[in-house]
């Protein structure tokens, strides 16, 4: 594959690094000016919106200024330019921004500069993750990524559950990471090459040992399929989603994966051949096993965050449906699941946020009488839960939809039917939860729970785009279409 070396502009290709990169110093200046004028009663809440109103900037330049022409090359090869890397960019800085928004009041990082700086950091790394074509830059923006969202989850240094989290990711992602490096070095090794297009054109040419290729590959998945909790390296996500401070937990879920994805779909379409499938039995089987294990264990969950961890889990497994197609639509269809998944995931994480900040609590049974306490909040987790499990006429349910129908156009309809079986098993336990948001009752039903500035704009936002995405699909299927043309 040839592509053009240059971009006029070429800072048109890095906006939204550029953009990230500003902010986290302004951040860092504002945090040292206000630390000095700080009471011991008031928060600096300012620091929380500085952040989320210069992402929302940030998108607006990037949609505006940084839109991309025909796939190029820029930095030698190192980064491509394409509607996938604008596409994810654009997701990356919308889930980036809500969750800025959602730490606003949480104890213990709202008022921290340094968190916000850290999670402007790792959406750097998973910009520049999506837009990677050169192996050592996308090892580098990995590990950006990754050690940032490390400290996320451990930022609350004085709770052992935050503090066991942070370690636990920390040890299985270097782990994960460190084995993913030597099948890059493999890779390397066999066929002289970094770029990711290069690459695979030396490998479709015969250049190196098929066999050889393949278990380098294989080395190099466990990176990909740590990222986005597929089993069988899942293990880690619901220690990590339940000790870390619950913002940075709904972005690891959702920005994170998506980058995981992102990597995915680039890495495997570059190297798609009729040698491809292979790798395509090992995803399907880890697709089933991802959706049925993650959908089996949230069925005995009583904490909301690890029920959730397990649901990101089966989500994973629904959208590896449409990779393992191989297809234009297929592509398009994971594409437009990872998109719905995480608006839904982030209103999810939103109300879990605020019920805890009133009650103290994530436990499920916790949640009786939330109906009484705040309607419009419970109304929120009902669109929300409702999405995750599928129901019409919300983004989860064409997002299943249309990967469903992938698997059925390219032959796999035995795959589409365990989906829809899993879908259903999802809806069991999602309802759990409804019915005891709706039809429980407690003691605290007199308590209503406050729902501040930033929670309102980002739940309305993240629920606003549930019912678009589902009510008006059509111009999002189309968008994700593009995506995935720009990825072959």
């Amino acid at each position: 594959m040839t592509l053009p070396l240059t971009a006029p502009p070429l800072i048109n290709g890095l906006l939204p690094e550029i953009s990230l990169l500003l902010l986290a110093g302004l951040v860092l200046l504002a945090d040292l000016v206000a630390r000095p004028r700080q009471t011991a009663g008031p928060r600096r809440r300012g620091l929380g919106y500085l952040t989320a109103g210069g992402l929302a900037a940030a998108l607006i330049a990037v949609f505006v200024l940084g839109r991309p022409g025909e796939p190029t090359l820029l930095f030698g090869g190192m980064l491509r330019f394409d509607t996938a890397s604008f596409a994810f960019a654009v997701v990356f800085l919308f889930a980036a921004a809500v969750t800025a928004l959602l730490s606003v009041d949480v104890e213990g990082v709202g008022d921290r500069g340094e968190y916000y700086f850290l999670l402007l950091v790792a959406t750097i790394g998973l910009c520049l993750m999506a837009a990677a074509a050169d192996l050592i830059l996308l090892y580098l923006a990995i590990e950006t990524a990754s050690i940032a969202l490390y400290v996320l989850a451990g930022f609350l240094k004085r709770d052992d559950k935050s503090t066991e989290s942070g370690l636990k990711y920390f040890l299985f992602g270097a782990l994960t990471s460190a084995v993913m490096l030597y099948g890059f070095s493999l890779l390397f090794g066999a066929t002289g090459q970094t770029n990711l297009y290069l690459l695979a054109d030396q490998v479709r040419r015969g250049s190196a040992s098929l066999l050889f290729v393949g278990g380098a590959a294989v080395l190099v998945f466990v990176g990909f399929a740590f990222k986005i909790s597929a089993v069988p390296f899942h293990f880690w996500t619901p220690d990590v989603y339940e000790g870390a401070p619950t913002p940075a937990t709904g972005f690891i879920s959702t920005a994170s994966k998506v980058a995981g994805f992102a990597v995915l779909l680039r890495f495997l379409l570059a190297f798609a051949s009729p040698t491809s499938d292979t790798w395509l039995v090992v995803l399907t089987a880890m697709a089933v096993a991802t959706m049925t294990l993650g959908n089996l264990l949230a069925l005995v969950q009583t904490n909301i965050k690890r029920l959730l961890a397990y649901s990101s889990i089966a989500h994973a497994g629904y959208a590896l449906i449409g990779v393992v197609t191989l297809s234009l639509f297929g592509t398009a269809s994971t594409v437009f699941y990872l998109v719905a998944y995480v608006v839904t995931n982030l209103a999810a994480f939103a109300v879990v946020i605020l019920f805890a900040r009133s009650a103290g609590s994530d436990r499920i049974a916790d949640y009786a009488g939330l109906s009484r306490r705040s309607p419009g909040l419970a109304l929120a987790l009902l669109v929300a839960l409702l999405s995750l499990a599928g129901m019409p006429p919300l983004a989860g349910f064409v997002g299943k939809f249309y990967v469903f129908a992938a698997a059925v156009n390219s032959g796999l309809t035995w795959l589409a039917f365990i989906g829809v079986i899993n879908a259903i098993i999802g809806l069991y336990y999602y309802m759990t939860v409804l019915k005891v948001v709706y039809l429980h009752r407690s003691p605290d039903e007199d308590k209503p729970i406050a729902v501040g500035l930033p929670y309102t704009i980002a739940l309305g936002t993240c629920v606003g785009f549930i019912l678009l995405i589902g009510v008006a699909s059509a111009p999002w299927l189309e968008r994700a279409l593009a995506v995935a043309a720009s990825l072959y």
